[in-house]
This record gives C-alpha cells, sequence and structure tokens, in this order.
C-alpha cells in the first residue's frame, strides 16, 4: 500500500527574460519545471513575477500528488489571501479525481509558510488580448467570435517532444499571431515511480495561469477562455463532495483565478471564459458555421499524446472525446459530410454503444471523466438524431432515443445559460 509523503515544500520561482523555472521538495526529493515562452517581451519585471507566483503555486500540485502529504509549506513565497483560496480550492477540488480514485480524502491538509504579496500593478491595453487555443471547436468559436477590432494572439501550449500538428494546423487557419510556451515537467514525473500516487490535476487552471504570464508580459488586459457552461456539472458526489474532472475549467475556478490574479496586478487584466453561458449545442451549432475548419480541427485524445511516436495521425473514433463531439457536432452537420471530415462514424459504431449510454446518462457514471457535455445536452442531441431521416435507423441512435427523456430543448440549449464575466468589449 502506497504511503502519504509528510511535507510538499514550494522552495523557489526563478525568472529569466524567457523562462520560469519551478523548483518543490517532496520530502527529501526536489523536482524542477521549466516552462520557457517565446514570442513575448521579457517576463523578468515585477508584474510578470507576481503572475509567476500563481502559477508556481498551481504547478506544484502536479508534484505534490506524488505523495499527497497533510501538510503543504509555502516557505518564502509571497502571497494574496486570494492566492491562498486559490491555492486551496484547486488542492481540494482541482485533485478532487484523483482523491476519489485513489480512496484519498485532501480535506486534512494544512498550509504553512508563506508571505503577503504586494500589488504590483500592470500596465495593459484592454483592447488587445491572449486566447488560449487548443484546436479543438470551443477555442476555434472563440477565436472567430471576438469582434474584429481586439488585437487578439493565440496562446498555445507545446510539449518539449514536438508541436502537435492538427492544433498548429488550426491555429494557421485563424490567421493570428501566437504566443507559445513549452512546458518541461521534472522527469521523476514523467517516468513515474513505483511509490507515486497517480492521477488527474487542474491542468486547464495551470494553462491559463501561464496565458495570463504572457498576457501581462506583452501589456495584454484579457486572456480569453473557451469552458462552457456545462464544465461546471461535476460527475459524481463523493464524501459529501462533488467531483468535476473539468473543475478547473468551472465557473468557481474561473471566479477564483480572476479574484487572484486582480489581487496580484489589479483589475485591468480581465480573465474570462467567452463560453461561459453557452452550451456545447450552441458551441458545436456556431462551429458547423465555420467549414473551413471541420476538416482540420482535430479533438481526439490520441492525437495530443505527449510521445510523439504515440500520436494518432487521424480521428481514433474510441475515445470519449471522440464519441462526444461526433454526436454534438451531427444535428448540425450532414451526415455524409461529418464522416468525411472525421473518417470514423462513432454514433453509429456497435462498439460505442456504452460510451453513448453513458454520455446520456444511463450509464453507472453521471458523465465520464473526460472534457465533454454534460448528460442532458448529449441526451437533446441524441434525441434531434432521431429525428432525422439520415440517423433514425441507426441501431445505437433508435435504441438509446427511446429510453432518454429530457427537460430542455434544443431551442432552449441555444440560448444563454446562467451567469457570465465577459466584458462588453469582447462582445460584437
Amino acid at each position: 500500500m502506497k504511503q502519504r509523503a509528510d511535507v510538499f515544500s514550494y522552495l523557489s520561482l526563478d525568472v529569466s527574460s524567457d523562462t520560469l523555472e519551478a523548483t518543490y521538495a517532496l520530502d527529501d526529493r526536489r523536482f524542477v519545471e521549466t516552462v520557457t515562452f517565446e514570442g513575448v517581451p521579457s517576463l523578468d519585471r515585477p508584474e510578470v513575477r507576481a503572475v509567476g507566483e500563481l502559477w508556481f503555486l498551481l504547478a506544484g500540485l502536479s508534484y505534490y500528488k506524488a505523495g499527497a502529504p497533510p501538510v503543504v509549506d509555502l516557505g518564502e513565497t509571497v502571497i494574496t489571501g486570494s492566492g491562498r483560496s486559490l491555492l486551496a480550492a484547486a488542492l481540494l477540488d482541482g485533485l478532487g479525481e484523483f482523491s476519489y480514485r485513489n480512496d484519498l480524502p485532501l480535506d486534512d491538509v494544512t498550509f504553512v509558510g508563506g508571505h503577503d504579496a504586494p500589488l504590483r500593478p500592470a500596465t495593459v491595453d484592454p483592447r488587445r488580448v491572449v486566447t488560449p487555443f487548443g484546436g479543438g471547436i470551443d477555442s476555434v468559436v472563440t477565436v472567430a467570435s471576438l469582434p474584429e477590432d481586439l488585437d487578439q494572439s493565440l496562446f498555445v501550449m507545446s510539449p518539449p517532444s514536438g508541436r502537435f500538428a492538427p492544433l498548429e494546423a488550426t491555429a494557421a487557419l485563424t490567421g493570428r499571431p501566437i504566443l507559445r510556451a513549452t512546458r518541461t515537467l521534472d522527469g521523476q514525473i514523467v517516468r513515474g515511480d513505483t511509490s507515486f500516487f497517480n492521477g488527474h490535476v487542474p491542468v486547464t487552471a495551470m494553462v491559463t495561469m501561464l496565458a495570463v504570464v504572457a498576457a501581462v508580459a506583452d501589456q495584454r488586459g484579457g486572456v480569453v477562455m473557451s469552458n462552457e457552461h456545462s464544465a461546471s456539472v461535476p460527475n459524481l458526489v463523493w464524501r459529501g463532495r462533488d467531483i468535476n474532472h473539468q473543475w478547473s475549467k468551472s465557473w468557481s475556478a474561473e471566479k477564483l483565478v480572476g479574484d487572484a490574479v486582480a489581487a496580484a496586478v489589479g483589475d485591468g487584466v480581465h480573465v474570462a471564459s467567452f463560453l461561459r453561458n453557452r452550451s456545447e449545442l450552441w458551441v458545436a451549432e456556431r462551429f458547423a458555421a465555420l467549414p473551413d475548419y471541420l476538416t482540420t480541427f482535430r479533438s481526439c485524445n490520441r492525437a495530443f499524446a505527449q510521445d510523439v511516436n504515440r500520436r494518432a495521425a487521424h480521428w481514433c473514433g474510441e475515445c470519449d472525446k471522440c464519441v462526444f463531439i461526433a454526436l454534438v457536432l451531427a444535428p448540425f452537420v450532414p451526415r455524409t459530410q461529418l464522416g468525411a471530415a472525421l473518417g470514423v462514424e462513432p454514433t453509429s459504431d456497435p462498439a460505442r454503444f456504452e460510451q453513448l449510454r453513458t454520455l446520456v446518462g444511463l450509464g453507472d457514471e453521471r458523465k465520464p471523466f473526460e472534457c465533454v457535455g454534460d448528460p442532458g445536452e448529449c441526451s437533446v442531441a441524441l434525441r434531434a438524431l432521431a429525428d432525422d431521416p439520415a440517423w433514425r435507423d441507426v441501431d445505437n441512435v433508435r435504441q438509446l432515443a427511446s429510453l432518454v427523456s429530457t427537460d430542455v430543448s434544443l431551442p432552449e440549449l441555444l440560448q444563454p445559460l446562467g451567469e457570465s464575466r465577459v466584458p462588453a468589449a469582447w462582445l460584437r
């Protein structure tokens, strides 16, 4: 049985003109992570360091999880009250799936050390923004929806093993300049160890904060995320807590990140999701109206393996992400066109029946531990296919449509849902 470590320590953050270097310790074991930026001015400025310190806190969770100790020592790290709130939530809720899968509650964790951080105001232009771009339908729709008079650059994360070809091809179609960062994890974590706990970490929160670093360095006043309304829906409840694979894409995380950034560099830097009050089906409908991207984008998990030799050159048609994307696009893209673009048709594949069943809320889990929409959205998409002559005789569609019920219609899901922090300047 694996044993928890005693203490996780934040040791240092070194900032050079183009690199952040973070050093941590798990008891006596040290870890070093580096992130190197391209296309941005020097990072070695007080306001950039201020948001770099927030990244430093979040990135530590990739190493904390290896031993999951009950004590986190912030050491000499400077941190605001909002930064402490963000870190505490990222550990407890952002590692919720990790806790659940390892049967390892983290509600006993205490934080020690740390010093109050001063405000280090950033001089930025609110009409200049950075949009983190992953090459899927979400970020494509965000980039295409922002006003043309915004000075918009993409922010792309690349692994040290080499750039992701489908992401690069999709980014090129936008015609936007790219700010880039390459993240190099400590080799001990990459290789793994039999003594380590393993599991999901809040990667999107880490990427968001790196986008803020790039934005502040380039004097951009906005970081435009692409996280939908359904990202806040939990997968399940465990020990009285919501467990959400997408916690770092949730409304709660967005507010915590926004508050922490404002406390560090002032409220001139705005971090918000353009899609926060939109459904996955609204995004799919908008994406379907951008046909140039249909044959280029890729949301298949296997296309984004860290090991370049393991990357799929096409849609696998088997992972939950493939099944979900094919399902939500099908009501808006003709069947023959969608099949030709993806090269696979998981919606009609008998081997994908159980995955579809889980997506529409009929499986053992509320929804897969994956970045997919909630069961209500998936059920509405399936019912739309059941009414489509091109799909209604497909066995998967016919069988599941007879079992699902929905309390919301497709037109209703194409309307705004819930709250949003998007400023007026980002809207047409």
